[in-house]
């Protein structure tokens, strides 16, 4: 039986997520417990008939810190009834979160305490820290629309049983914020930058008057084989150690020019040889 364990910070994306994984056969139940989850798993394991092959569980910080603290205790309880367990994990940063609320005009669950908002998502954060300590799938919500997260959750927990490993490969701008969950980041602000000619601002690393631009200089191509190189003789060893994804991050100063550009051409040639290449301008939407 395989068990997907939805938690993070309120607000961050875990209803998606959870809406995600029912769409794609899983049987889903949120706001259980984290007490109850390991008799839970354990009634679902042994139903007659074996129906439950995909279980899908939200959890989140109203079950306190107490029960919170017995978390390790439990997991190692579910592992033990030999079903295999996926933890996933969403967050934000605080500003984004606060925006959020703000927009939805929802309450947080624990600003009944007397909180404010964002003394609230403080302690939140620290409650679910066990959780967030034993998570296998950490996604940063941060700067992710709804789409986005769908692909990514399908990327990571839904089609990790395909033949080959999952790479997204991303562009981004350094003055937007480091991607938070990466597997390798390459930093291509030593190119030449098109954002000092005024007649290429407006134009991104997918046009031509921005490609023509960069391969006139040698120092682009060489930077773009370079990664090449060590993408395809290191990704062969990390899909023998059973990994499913793989995040591979470019980065720019404004992610708009050079990074996409580099992105688009290392997508274009690892997708000749590969399956399941993902590609994604984060400063372009």
């Amino acid at each position: 039986m395989k068990l997907v364990i939805v938690s993070g910070l309120s607000g961050s994306g875990k209803s998606i997520a959870l809406n995600t994984l029912e769409d794609s056969g899983y049987f889903c139940v949120d706001n259980l417990p984290v007490g109850l989850l390991s008799d839970f798993v354990s009634t679902m394991k042994n139903s007659k008939p074996a129906t439950y092959e995909q279980i899908a569980v939200a959890v989140d910080a109203r079950c306190g810190t107490e029960d919170m603290g017995h978390f390790e205790n439990i997991l190692k309880e579910i592992k033990s009834l030999e079903v295999d367990v996926d933890i996933l994990f969403l967050d934000a940063k605080d500003g984004e979160l606060l925006t959020r609320f703000n927009e939805t005009r929802r309450k947080h669950p624990l600003s009944h305490n007397g909180l404010t908002l964002i003394e609230a998502i403080d302690a939140e954060r620290e409650i679910l820290q066990p959780i967030s300590n034993h998570a296998d799938h950490t996604i940063d919500t941060t700067q992710l629309n709804v789409h986005e997260l769908r692909d990514i959750i399908h990327n990571r927990l839904i089609d990790e049983n395909s033949e080959s490993m999952t790479i997204l490969i991303q562009s981004f701008g350094f003055k937007h914020g480091l991607p938070a969950d990466t597997d390798f980041m390459f930093d291509v602000r030593c190119l030449p930058n098109p954002h000092w000619e005024t007649y290429l601002r407006p134009y991104r690393g997918t046009d031509k008057a921005v490609i023509d631009y960069l391969e006139s200089f040698p120092e682009v191509s060489e930077m773009k084989d370079a990664i090449l190189d060590f993408l395809k003789q290191w990704i062969p060893c990390f899909e023998t150690e059973g990994r499913s994804y793989m995040t591979i991050s470019i980065g720019c100063t404004g992610g708009q020019h050079r990074s996409v550009y580099l992105a688009q051409k290392i997508s274009d040639e690892l997708g000749k040889t590969r399956d399941n290449i993902s590609l994604r301008h984060r400063e372009c939407g």
